[in-house]
């Protein structure tokens, strides 16, 4: 019962959808119907401006945050790494915008910082040297979720398997929700930030 509620808790918090709440109170639009249509940090930030953009980042992060809390109070680590799970595939595919949301990249830094913020931090060195170097935000944000096993692995080997697990999970998951990005990545179309 406590893992289905975890389950349960967990995706539906991650369901809450900041950029679309922002967008709607402070702008009267749909986040999805401008920009990349994409329900995330980066796209509230070409939409919606820098202000927004960085609640948004933060109000997403948190939600990792608070997941993981609501997984150690009622199983412990491993309830945590559950929470992770569905916290993020909430964010993804949210029930309350027909599945259509972002791709989990602030989110899971908000997990990787709660689990272990030197790997966190690393992660975010990746992506703020990738963004500056080459202004596109999608490929510093794949590079920087892909940090988190390389980093975790390197800092605290062997690391517990349902852990690695985890991470392992958030990186296919950034992937594969980066998959367009990619293709416009490899035939030069993908747009600048900056």
């Amino acid at each position: 019962m406590k893992i289905l509620l975890l389950v349960l808790g967990s995706y539906l918090i991650g369901s809450f959808s900041s950029s679309y709440i922002l967008g709607k109170m402070i702008r009267d639009l749909d986040i999805r119907e401008h920009g990349s249509g994409n329900a995330g940090a980066t796209n509230a930030l070409r939409v919606m401006g820098v202000k927004i953009a960085a609640i948004t980042f933060v109000m997403d992060a948190f939600k990792g945050f608070i997941a993981i809390q609501l997984g150690n109070y009622l199983i412990g680590f491993d309830g945590a790494l559950i929470a992770s799970v569905f916290v993020v595939i909430g964010h993804n595919y949210p029930i309350f915008l027909n599945f259509k949301g972002g791709k989990g990249i602030a989110t899971s830094l908000g997990i990787i910082l709660t689990l272990n913020w030197k790997v966190a931090l690393m992660c975010l060195a990746v992506w703020i040297l990738i963004t500056l170097i080459t202004k596109y935000v999608s490929l510093a944000s794949i590079m920087g979720v892909v940090t988190a096993p390389i980093a975790l692995n390197l800092l605290y080997y062997p690391v517990d398997l349902k852990l690695n697990l985890t991470i392992m999970f958030l990186v296919l998951s950034a992937v594969y929700r980066h998959k367009e990005n990619i293709s416009r990545l490899l035939n030069g179309t993908e747009s600048k930030i900056f």
